[in-house]
């Protein structure tokens, strides 16, 4: 049995999956969409069943991050580096930043639990790399813009 909070953090990171599928085929947000609950959550690939994701948070996520792009593009560059702005860093992390963005900017997520959840996410994808630290800072930079009476 998948817990909620389980099936949360596997919709984060098929988000940021999505996104990144997104940017290089071309593909809009429902066909993606369509494509990862229909073939994605829950599969059985090679033997290994696939994580059940929440498909509400899923939706929401790609949703918004498409809708708030711009903003949440502008947040990230706030953070990053000024020689480095977003289009310049790793297509992943472009994705990571704008699903995660978009949950700073949409939801009633604690900040914190947004931050935890991507530097997973970040680990997921970049396991033995710095990413993980980098997001943080990143993410941790952006939570203070979007929700400053957190901190």
């Amino acid at each position: 049995m998948t817990s909620k909070k389980q099936m949360r953090s596997a919709a984060r990171l098929y988000a940021v999956q999505a996104l990144f599928q997104m940017e290089v085929s071309g593909q809009d947000a429902p066909g993606v969409q369509r494509e990862f609950e229909d073939h994605r959550f829950g599969a059985d690939v090679d033997g290994d069943a696939l994580a059940e994701g929440d498909v509400d948070l899923f939706r929401k996520l790609v949703d918004d991050a498409v809708n708030w792009q711009a903003k949440v593009d502008q947040m990230t560059d706030r953070g990053l580096a000024e020689n480095w702005p977003i289009h310049r860093i790793d297509p992943t992390l472009r994705a990571l930043f704008r699903a995660a963005g978009a949950e700073l900017v949409e939801s009633d997520t604690p900040p914190k639990v947004v931050i935890t959840e991507f530097v997973d996410v970040a680990k997921a994808f970049f396991p033995d790399g710095r990413e993980p630290k980098f997001v943080n800072a990143v993410l941790d930079h952006m939570a203070r813009e979007a929700k400053p009476e957190a901190f």
